[in-house]
């Protein structure tokens, strides 16, 4: 884009900021902002999508707008790998890099939540439109809850309407012959590349330490690499032959509306995942994409409502992204999780083994700027408290820098986690009753070794879902979710080394 062009942008956004400012003199709901924005920006539109080479990368550059108000160039880097030349592979790659275009747009269209949706850069049909309106709609869920948009329906909150212009549409990126689900599922054998999506938590160390002795080859995937993810692949003895770093340039014009107090809020990254990682495979080839979403990623947010903060990790949205690759990106990686049989807790139990990573795992997103347990936010208190059975406090301190179980100031956040509250932390964490049987599991542990209760487990033992847990007892050990898509010999290994006596074994 041109500096004129650009400035007349920043013009547009400094007008509607104004504007917008002398609106909101006096506060604005979220949902009085959902209205008015969707009548003042009623169109956004994914004008195109650019891909160039740079040097030893593939440089990918999206452009949507939402007129009136400004434009968005968001892009992407990846590793250009092989890129085989077939006609077919590059018609591939170019239809998951307009697919990553589709999920990568919602970021930008939930600023102004615009009614109407038109899709320029290439081309849809009826039922794959369905699909991406199903994806924004639950994985905005969060969105729509926290900003209280309670008019947002499926049938209504969104119109999406294809625009390719008739020059381009034989370029543009369409469904490609569907693929039989024989054909799109390959057997795994030793050796066989898979490609790992890195986060730098306990989830990926587990699932690194499984394929590892799986034999396959494996090669690490990260999105704008950081400490615990570079240190997460040292420990499980990649080297730089093995990594897939890609990264993930957010435009500064949405950061700026935000600032501004423009609609703003929670989006389904995971899907994010999916797109860039089936992306990277195919630059390489890749045959498998093992990710690390376990059961309990299945769990609403909110009790009695289907909110979930990992909708994106959950089951529900792996076997429709499984579909929608079958039938429209044939040829594509096998995309899976290899942890969706187990519970949070079988996989904290698996990963109390794996004391490589325990200096350097991170999980908590209020430090993850600067790679730290910050010891006072949900999902800080979560892993603690789903790692308590396993690991004796001596080396939950150590990890945490605290003994959080003496914080009290965290009280309500177990009161969430636990269920006694029915909103749970919009944070990646395990359902109410895993937190539930490692809380009682800990508790009991510490009374029979003649310890005195840490505040927060003294003040847990005498609530009513202590005295519930306690009548259930170890409900997970034996736990193994059938309902996945791991390929069977990957599976009996999970069920094998994480389920039953093994899972039974680490639990002090």
């Amino acid at each position: 884009m041109g500096a004129k062009t650009r400035e007349r942008m920043t013009e547009k956004m400094e007008n509607a900021s104004e504007k917008y400012r002398r609106v909101t003199e006096k506060t604005e709901s979220g949902s009085e902002k959902y209205r008015r924005f969707r009548k003042e920006y009623p169109v956004f539109i994914y004008h195109s999508y650019q891909v160039e080479e740079a040097g030893e990368e593939l440089k990918v550059s999206y452009f949507f707008e939402i007129p009136g108000l400004a434009e968005f160039h968001p892009t992407w880097r990846f590793p250009k790998g092989t890129q085989h030349k077939t006609t077919d592979r590059k018609k591939l790659l170019m239809n998951i890099l307009f697919s990553l275009g589709m999920v990568e747009l919602v970021s930008y269209w939930k600023i102004t939540c615009s009614p109407h949706v038109i899709v320029k850069a290439g081309n849809l049909c009826a039922e794959q439109i369905e699909w991406w309106k199903n994806l924004y709609y639950h994985g905005l869920g969060e969105f729509f809850y926290v900003n209280g948009i309670d008019e947002a329906r499926m049938e209504n909150f969104m119109e999406m309407l294809v625009d390719v212009p008739e020059a381009d549409f034989a370029l543009a990126a369409a469904p490609m012959p569907e693929a039989s689900e024989a054909d799109f599922t390959p057997v795994p054998k030793e050796g066989c590349r898979v490609l790992v999506p890195i986060g730098g938590g306990k989830d990926s160390a587990v699932t690194l330490e499984l394929l590892k002795e799986a034999k396959a080859d494996i090669l690490g995937y990260m999105i704008n690499p950081r400490g615990a993810t570079t240190e997460t692949a040292k420990a499980a003895g990649l080297e730089q032959g093995k990594l897939v770093s890609v990264y993930r340039t957010l435009d500064k014009a949405m950061l700026d509306l935000n600032q501004k107090g423009f609609l703003n809020g929670h989006t389904p990254f995971s899907a994010i995942v999916a797109f860039s990682s089936l992306a990277a495979a195919a630059l390489d080839e890749i045959v498998y994409i093992a990710l690390s979403n376990e059961s309990s990623a299945n769990e609403s947010t909110i009790q009695g409502s289907t909110v979930n903060h990992q909708y994106s990790k959950s089951f529900r949205f792996e076997k429709d992204f499984h579909d929608y690759a079958r039938r429209y990106l044939p040829g594509s990686a096998y995309y899976f999780s290899m942890l969706r049989p187990l519970s949070e807790f079988q996989i904290a139990g698996y990963f109390s083994t794996c004391r490589a990573y325990h200096p350097i795992f991170r999980s908590c997103n209020v430090g993850s700027k600067t790679d730290v347990w910050c010891g006072h936010c949900p999902k800080c208190l979560f892993v603690a408290a789903i790692l308590s059975p396993f690991l004796p406090q001596e080396e939950l301190t150590a990890i945490f820098g605290k003994n959080i179980f003496e914080d009290v100031s965290l009280w309500e956040t177990l009161e969430r986690l636990t269920g006694i509250q029915e909103e749970k932390p919009f944070e990646c964490v395990g359902s109410r009753r895993e937190v539930n049987t490692a809380l009682l599991l800990t508790a009991e542990r510490l009374e029979k070794e003649g310890k005195p209760l840490p505040a927060l487990l003294a003040a847990y033992r005498k609530t009513p879902q202590y005295k519930a847990a306690q009548q259930l007892g170890d409900i997970f050990s034996d736990y193994f979710d059938e309902e996945n898509l791991v390929p069977a010999p990957w599976k009996k290994l999970v069920r094998k080394r994480c389920c039953g006596e093994a899972a039974k074994g680490r639990i002090r």
